[in-house]
């Protein structure tokens, strides 16, 4: 058994695990990242690059059928899935050489192997001890399931999804969260038929009350099913497609079942709790500086409870680099964090709700505004219908942007801003927003909160 010393040893070589060991190279001290799959993790190949990029191939079919109305002739002959697929793999492998590229440029030591925590210092690959003065565990999230459903055949989940080389004529889709409204989205713009599964009254239920119903409408107007307050029940398969019973009776016929009913943590069989960290239904709680129960052992990523973004895990992994340097660095709360659903229409926001902020600030102290995206000129030339809606506290900061629309997830930069920097909307209202851009939706926004509104009544 040979042994090897670092200052910071990082678990798990995914968007938490490696922008950790980037931040500690830089700050001067010496790292190992031990990941026993492809760096970059879910996120890089088989979330958000590789969704994203089968997105814009739907959003490519989608504006071929509808090029006349740009004044543009074009033919939509159908999709070539095996091109998709080799469209969606470039991109990743190209991401992919770049992120090694950039690891190997900052003299980031990577060990290929399954690594096991086996003392709260060392982590042992194979025949190697790795020891850190702090172990940070980012070993990411795997996609979950129900109890009593088994993956198999034709129930899949987003990875088998992403690998299909064929357009189901009709698709089921179990969860209507992030992801299964985003492979509704493609597939239906593949020309699938899709009914959508949501146990909850709305579609995306963690996002704005309005936005869901403003989205449900827009699914309804494309084409997409799907049955709300609805509880799976069972499914069975055969060689032609799966059977879909729903608990008030109804039965739900595809050609596949995706399970979309989010992501669990990656925590078993890697010695955490032989060491003694504690766990709570697999995910590692830690304190408000990303320290686990045990001094020394930091967890970052979606192993930590609360949102599972791969921004949230740049923001954590860094956090805990400079956190080890003794820089005392502030760490953004969840409810601040941007998030973003690519489906179409995309949805945005960071911050409260408008009930939410009602339930902190109480009703009366909070005021909103929805500007209607069919006021903005971009919008109009792009055919994104939507809106943007802004909470705040009546004479104080914006505490909530929401917006539903095509590419309103471009907008989310500026709207993390206001909310992140407590600004008021007579802070921003002075701001210029070029014109004619999607972007001045938000500045219209808050020109009206600010008491001055200029395109709006």
């Amino acid at each position: 058994m040979s042994e090897h010393n670092f200052d910071v040893v990082v678990l798990g070589g995914g968007s938490a695990g490696y922008a950790t060991a980037i931040r500690a190279i830089e700050l001067g001290m010496t790292a190992v990242l031990i990941e026993k799959d492809k760096l970059g993790g879910t996120c890089l190949h088989r979330g958000c690059v590789p969704t994203k990029a089968l997105l814009h191939s739907a959003e490519v079919a989608d504006v071929t059928r509808d090029s006349s109305s740009y004044g543009v002739k074009s033919t939509f002959e159908g999709v070539d899935i095996a091109a998709v697929t080799a469209y969606r793999e470039g991109i990743v492998a190209k991401k992919f050489k770049g992120l090694q590229g950039l690891l190997k440029a900052r003299g980031i030591t990577v060990v290929a192997g399954e690594g096991r925590l086996v003392s709260p210092t060392t982590v042992r690959v194979g025949h190697d001890d790795y020891v850190g003065k702090n172990v940070v565990l980012a070993t990411g999230s795997y996609s979950r399931s129900l109890p009593g459903l088994e993956i198999g055949g034709r129930v899949i989940t987003s990875e088998q999804a992403l690998e299909l080389d064929f357009i189901p004529k009709k698709v089921a889709v179990l969860g209507g969260g992030v992801i299964g409204v985003e492979f509704a989205s493609v597939w239906r713009s593949f020309g699938s038929e899709v009914t959508i599964i949501e146990g909850l009254p709305h579609l995306v239920p963690n996002e704005e009350e309005t936005i869901s119903k403003q989205l449900e409408r827009a699914f309804r107007r494309r084409g997409i099913n799907y049955k709300l307050g609805q509880r799976f029940k069972s499914v069975t398969q055969d060689d032609s497609g799966v059977t879909i019973s729903l608990e008030n009776g109804e039965i739900v016929e595809a050609e596949l079942l995706l399970v979309a009913v989010g992501r669990g943590p990656v925590t078993g069989g890697m010695g955490f709790e032989e060491v003694g960290i504690t766990l709570d239904r697999g995910f590692v709680p830690t304190n408000d500086r990303l320290q686990t129960n045990i001094s020394g052992v930091y967890a970052v990523g979606d192993i930590v409870p609360g949102l599972q973004l791969a921004h949230r895990g740049y923001q954590q992994g860094i956090f805990v680099a400079e956190e080890i340097a003794g820089l005392n660095p502030a760490i953004v709360d969840d409810l601040n964090i941007p998030k973003i659903t690519y489906c179409d229409p995309e949805v945005a926001s960071v911050g409260l709700s408008e009930a939410k902020a009602h339930d902190k600030f109480g009703v009366e102290a909070v005021s909103s505004y929805e500007y209607s995206l069919a006021g903005n000129a971009k919008s109009e030339i792009i055919g994104a219908s939507g809106m943007v809606k802004v909470v705040r506290v009546k004479d104080g900061p914006v505490v909530g942007v929401h917006m539903i629309g095509g590419r309103v997830g471009e907008l989310i930069g500026e709207a993390q801003l206001i909310v992140n920097w407590e600004a008021y909307p007579e802070d921003v209202a002075p701001l210029i927003h070029a014109h004619p851009t999607q972007n001045e939706s938000i500045g219209e926004a808050m020109l009206y909160l600010a008491g001055k509104p200029l395109h709006t009544l």
